[in-house]
């Protein structure tokens, strides 16, 4: 896999084309922000890593101008993620498949319309970037990735795409249960970020025995959804991983808060919103959690 499109010129799009251009991979980053790309045409990514900074020159292109692909990466706001991989769906050949590796649920069943099931890859990372400028993004350290394909015969494709992100030394793994780290993510995601959004303070702020309460209440409402659509979740890693971003993310502020502070709509929809769909659907009762999206939802501009 050395066709390589990234969709989306964040600071994790920006960052996972840096690294894989570097390798050596052809790589493509399609935005819809025309001077964000233009920036990154003139003067390449600055990427601040393990390894130092490095400046690396990278393709860009309009979606409907992006080249035949063997696979394409999608780092948009989950919110954008059908009208994104729409816009290449001439990429969908047959033989290019797409990865999502963004945060909440409902990323990869947009991406299985276009590219039909048997080329969808989803997963999970936990790589930490930021943007410093708009074509200079730094990695706060290291990161992992782990990715399946979303049917069982996706299994070659996903071998190919680890090896892929691996000769970038992203290190990614196969993980033959990536639906349950998906809905894991994506229940931590719901238990926090929420409540930092509507209380407007950073993840510290949220360590009390009430907003622990909160927490374990949706991470629990989430387990039942999930257990629901036989999707296993570890409810023992999920309060450890609360526990441990309680006491040592205390000044972090999740992607929902920045969003919400910088006057964007938040991906309330794709987090809390999609498992609470999910509930419904299940006909499981999720009070908690959908209380704290209505909650997200009162506040976002534009909402009525």
């Amino acid at each position: 896999m050395d066709r390589i499109v990234v969709i989306g010129a964040g600071a994790m799009g920006c960052l996972f084309a840096a690294r894989l251009a570097r390798a050596g991979k052809i790589v493509t980053l399609v935005d819809v922000d025309e001077s964000r790309l233009s920036h990154i045409a003139e003067s390449g990514i600055e990427l601040r890593d393990e390894t130092g900074l490095t400046t690396v020159a990278v393709n860009v292109a309009s979606a409907r101008d992006a080249p035949t692909a063997d696979l394409v990466l999608l780092f948009t706001k989950a919110m954008h993620s059908r009208i994104a991989i729409a816009s290449v769906s001439h990429l969908a050949d047959g033989n290019c498949c797409a990865l999502t590796l963004q945060n909440g649920l409902g990323n990869a069943e947009a991406i299985a319309q276009i590219f039909e099931p048997d080329h969808t890859l989803l997963g999970v990372t936990d790589w930490p970037a930021d943007h410093s400028a708009p074509n200079a993004v730094t990695a706060h350290g290291s990161g992992r990735i782990w990715l399946g394909g979303m049917t069982a015969s996706c299994t070659e494709h996903a071998s190919k795409v680890v090896s892929a992100l691996n000769a970038a030394g992203l290190n990614a793994q196969h993980d033959g249960n990536v639906h349950s780290a998906v809905w894991e993510k994506a229940a931590f995601n719901a238990a926090l970020n929420a409540m930092s959004t509507i209380l407007n303070v950073p993840v510290g702020g949220l360590d009390s025995p009430d907003g622990r309460s909160i927490a374990n209440a949706v991470i629990d409402e989430t387990i039942a959804v999930a257990v629901a659509l036989d999707i296993k979740l570890d409810r023992a890693r999920l309060l450890a991983k609360t526990d441990f971003a309680l006491a040592n993310h205390r000044a972090h502020k999740p992607s929902m808060l920045q969003d919400r502070l910088a006057g964007r709509l938040t991906e309330i929809d794709s987090i809390n919103g999609q498992i609470v769909a999910a509930a419904k659907r299940a006909n499981v009762a999720t009070p908690v959690t959908e209380t704290l999206a209505s909650l997200v939802r009162m506040g976002e501009p534009g909402r009525k």
